[in-house]
């Protein structure tokens, strides 16, 4: 038997898996402005998470960026918190910024790869 956990937001029941499911579709629209691939296939997505908080949706994105000192990380950052925080069922959304391990092109998809002409 599968249980599925479900979560209320207002009148509507929420599956937790569809939120994630939805997190990683939403991830894949948002652009490091500098670089015309979506940041899940750059490989700087590491970690969605989706919790229960006393009946309230919570998303942790674990990510990084191509640099540490990337000028545009607050828009990026702020690009994907707006983003998901539009999601239904969502209440709050925490993005953890790590530097380790550090970004390289080897973490790529490979049509991320194909788009950039990496070997």
């Amino acid at each position: 038997m599968i249980i599925k956990e479900t979560y209320t937001s207002g009148a509507e029941n929420i599956n937790r898996n569809d939120i994630e499911k939805k997190v990683w579709e939403i991830l894949r629209q948002c652009y490091d402005p500098e670089i015309p691939v979506n940041i899940v296939d750059l490989g700087l997505v590491y970690n969605v998470k989706v919790e229960d908080k006393s009946g309230l949706v919570n998303v942790k994105i674990r990510m990084t960026l191509t640099a540490p000192g990337c000028p545009l990380a607050s828009y990026m950052l702020a690009d994907v918190e707006r983003r998901i925080q539009q999601l239904d069922g969502v209440n709050n959304v925490e993005i953890e910024l790590v530097f380790d391990p550090p970004w390289n092109s080897s973490m790529m998809s490979d049509s991320a790869k194909a788009i950039l002409n990496f070997p």
